[in-house]
């Protein structure tokens, strides 16, 4: 009697694994609700770690960037001019860290059951966008605090979220591919997130960059984005570099290509290695 093996694997087309990631979007859903059900699971203040963490940060760098290095604000208060800036990043550290980690906090299932593994990484950027978007309301009070009104602009802010949503994922389907076969990385990408916020203009306004350098500056993609952020909340005092914004463009999307198709050719093998 002969016996057939069947072996279940991705698809090999791109085709196919793209009709896969809509067959499994269920899987999708239930990933990212998982996340964020259990992100602040037994913590004494639950998810006002989403706004204690920016509120933070926010104070903190007002006093170092404003009261001690005196950077000008361009006729913004310095604590929106800072928290402009923040959104953005925090939510590219935050989805970048899940998507880099969410392998190997679900390798259980990567041996016992096919799935598009892209769908890990791509669902726990959810949980930082309910951050996000958390931080945002925090942003809109802080405005109203001050009695500052928003440009018009602000309706192009999705934008920019795309553009820092792409950064985080294709850095984080890298970095998660390779932290299957070499587990060095999961440390490497605090490192990254640290580094990545003390040359990003987080708690100061990139304007204050000279003319000659704002070139190279902006082949950091995130420049290009808190810039966006900035421009589209705070208005005409601070004028988009545009340069710079087609340079953040180009490369947001080019990490993103990167990215994916480095994790798919190493998703056939993540079952076996990890």
């Amino acid at each position: 009697m002969e016996e057939h093996l069947t072996i279940i694997e991705p698809g090999r087309i791109e085709k196919n694994y793209f009709q896969d990631l809509w067959r499994y979007r269920e899987l999708f859903l239930f990933l990212s609700w998982r996340d964020i059900l259990i992100r602040y699971k037994q913590t004494v203040i639950g998810i006002a770690w989403s706004v204690l963490r920016p509120l933070l940060t926010m104070i903190v760098f007002t006093i170092v960037f404003q009261k001690i290095a005196h950077l000008p604000s361009y006729s913004t208060p310095y604590p929106i001019l800072i928290f402009a800036g923040m959104l953005p990043w925090q939510f590219f550290a935050n989805s970048f860290s899940e998507a880099s980690n969410s392998l190997l906090m679900n390798s259980a299932m990567l041996t016992k059951v096919y799935f598009p593994r892209l769908i890990m990484p791509t669902s726990s950027v959810i949980v930082s966008l309910i951050d996000f978007l958390i931080a945002f309301v925090l942003l809109f009070l802080l405005m109203l605090g001050y009695s500052f009104c928003p440009s018009w602009r602000i309706v192009l802010l999705p934008l920019f979220l795309l553009m820092a949503c792409l950064v985080a994922l294709g850095a984080g389907f890298c970095v998660a591919a390779l932290n299957v076969k070499y587990r060095d990385f999961r440390y490497v990408v605090p490192f990254i997130v640290q580094f990545g916020l003390y040359i990003s203009p987080v708690g100061f306004s990139s304007n204050i960059v000279p003319e000659k350098w704002r070139i190279w500056y902006s082949l950091n993609p995130m420049v290009g984005v808190i810039d966006g952020f900035r421009w589209s909340i705070l208005g005409q005092e601070h004028t988009m570099y545009m340069p710079g914004f087609y340079i953040s463009l180009v490369l947001s999307v080019a990490i993103f290509y990167f990215g994916f198709m480095y994790f798919r050719k190493m998703e056939r093998t993540f079952a076996d290695i990890i």
